[in-house]
């Protein structure tokens, strides 16, 4: 039996269909879900729907029983996430859990210094805490999904341009359908024990080549400007933009400025067994 936390998110529903389309059973698959009222398309599918509140530890040891693997996919609440992904690795345990995967993310600064050191804290100490549990593991180090980049670039890039604190810094920015077709091969295969994945793109790209690509799809030119975070900041906010939005996309752009992002080490073309979609591809697909 697999179970897939955070089913009715992006990554989650994803991973579920590519475990049915590799021929996995329904039957086999169990969805834990926090809010009933978004499972309506898991039912339809004949998954097994488990209700579960990473809060709530009695909750989680009951949905864990009898499974075998369990994907954590890591939670949404910056703040409260790691309590809670530590109840789910200690429920996990005690229900009988064999393997645990968990999704990361890529980094190489740990220390406080980085500029993305609240998500980066939660991620490194449920890794180690995995790694410490006794269970069989699994951590797939996802890059930046290229699935945020009309986000970053903004509703009006076609007009105004892209305006991201980010640098010439390149990045190895990965679809979120790759990652998840590469972890449902995963879950499906033999060998994967105690195991960390690099889930980065094969090629690294920057924001201002990205600008050129973008010129180039929809046959105008795309300026870029890099601006000093403040400014960054003030331009965001004076237009309307939440601040906990603007300063997260802050944090993030100097985190590529800073080359948290770039890595020449993937195993995502292996476990995909073809090569992953390339920003190019992706920018098509979006602006075309």
């Amino acid at each position: 039996m697999i179970l897939i936390t955070g089913a009715t998110g992006n990554l989650g529903k994803a991973t579920i269909d590519f475990l049915l389309r590799k021929g996995v059973s329904a039957n086999n698959i169990v969805a834990l879900v926090r809010d009933v009222a978004k499972v309506e398309e898991l039912k339809a599918k004949g998954i097994n729907i488990k209700i579960g509140d990473y809060d709530d530890y009695t909750s989680l040891t009951k949905a864990f029983v009898g499974v075998e693997k369990l994907l954590l996919v890591s939670g949404s609440d910056l703040e409260k996430r790691g309590n809670q992904q530590e109840n789910v690795i200690k429920a996990a345990k005690e229900s009988g859990v064999k393997h645990i995967y968990y999704t990361s993310f890529e980094r190489k600064n740990e220390t406080k210094t980085s500029p993305i050191h609240l998500v980066a804290t939660a991620h490194i100490n449920t890794e180690n805490l995995i790694k410490a549990s006794g269970m069989d593991y699994t951590i797939f180090r996802n890059n930046l999904y290229l699935d945020i980049l009309p986000m970053f670039f903004g509703e009006n890039v076609l007009t105004t341009g892209v305006f991201l604190p980010a640098g010439d810094t390149k990045a190895a920015f990965a679809l979120r359908m790759d990652m998840a077709e590469a972890i449902a091969n995963v879950l499906t295969s033999e060998g994967h024990e105690n195991k960390d994945y690099a889930f980065s793109n094969t090629e690294n790209i920057s924001v201002p080549e990205m600008a050129k690509i973008l010129s180039e799809v929809v046959g105008k030119e795309i300026n870029y400007v890099s601006p000093p975070v403040d400014v960054f900041v003030d331009a965001l906010s004076d237009v309307g933009v939440p601040i906990e939005y603007v300063k997260m996309t802050a944090d993030f752009s100097e985190a590529i400025r800073q080359g948290e992002f770039e890595t020449f080490k993937t195993d995502l073309e292996k476990l995909l067994g073809r090569k992953p979609t390339t920003v190019k591809e992706f920018l098509t697909q979006v602006y075309s």
